[in-house]
């Protein structure tokens, strides 16, 4: 079994975000694509996908729905093998290792590359339980009580819930959930945290909270997020791709760069067209 490199090469955050994303270097790559494709038994959902995400940046995900967004981020962390019949072709290279080279272990990749869903999903059991169960399963050995409380404060939810930590993850209001399920996806230490569409089920209060504490994670963790909203979008992000749909409904990227050059300066006519309102 090949064991991806634990190395990770230190980031000095105090810069602005480089408009040229060719400068993005090996030592500032989190996670490179490379001629990337999907299948889905005989349709390729993804084309020819190459990018280089930076770390300790935002990267948004934007373009019409079916463009493929949500299987690109799920290709990051091997989370399409659980689906049936898909197929990648390509590289996506972590950690020194393309992911998908046989051998690689894919629960490894899961725990260095966490993901929150769309809709917020608890464990069944209690609030601390839901951050120390993945911990423990993954073989930590500390404090755990001073995890809990540690990772619920980098979540912004520690004084919401530090008198119910015994109470149900369940019992938590919609907004609160996902913060946990966000807790509960850095509780294990990860590098990357994939985020799909993790707002869209939530308030304006709710989700006003989430954006801030991506930004917040940010200094930490790279942060790659699909989202239909283009204010959030330009919100939050650093970087953005947009994904659009060929002849044959293939899902391939038109333009990757700073957020703000693709929301005020967009090399290509269909990136000002979708994000002007004009389609999609």
């Amino acid at each position: 079994m090949i064991r991806l490199k634990l190395e990770t090469p230190s980031l000095t955050l105090n810069h602005p975000v480089p408009h040229d994303i060719s400068t993005i270097s090996e030592d500032t790559c989190a996670l490179e694509t490379r001629n990337l494709n999907v299948y889905y038994g005989n349709f390729r959902a993804i084309r020819d996908i190459s990018l280089k995400l930076p770390k300790r940046r935002i990267t948004a995900f934007i373009g019409p729905s079916g463009c493929g967004k949500s299987t690109l981020l799920r290709t990051f962390n091997r989370m399409n093998d659980l689906i049936p019949g898909v197929r990648v072709e390509g590289e996506v290279i972590f950690g020194g290792y393309n992911i998908y080279t046989p051998g690689v272990d894919a629960v490894e990749v899961r725990r260095r590359i966490g993901m929150v869903f769309q809709k917020p999903n608890p464990f069944p059991k209690s609030i601390y339980e839901n951050i120390a169960w993945g911990a423990r399963i993954n073989g930590y050995r500390g404090n755990m009580d001073e995890l809990v409380e540690q990772t619920l404060r980098q979540a912004a939810l520690w004084e919401e819930v530090k008198d119910k930590l015994h109470q149900s993850g369940l019992s938590l209001s919609g907004g609160q959930q996902q913060r946990l399920c966000i807790a509960r996806a850095i509780a294990i230490k990860p590098e990357i945290i994939l985020m799909d569409e993790p707002a869209s089920a939530l308030d304006p209060i709710s989700t006003l909270k989430i954006e801030e504490l991506m930004r917040q994670l940010a200094e930490n963790y790279t942060i790659v997020v699909v989202t239909h909203n283009m204010q959030q979008a330009a919100r939050i992000s650093d970087y953005t791709a947009f994904l659009m749909m060929d002849e044959d409904r293939a899902g391939y990227l038109v333009e990757f760069g700073a957020t703000a050059q693709i929301f005020t300066n967009p090399r290509e006519k269909a990136t000002e067209d979708y994000i002007t309102g004009r389609f999609g």
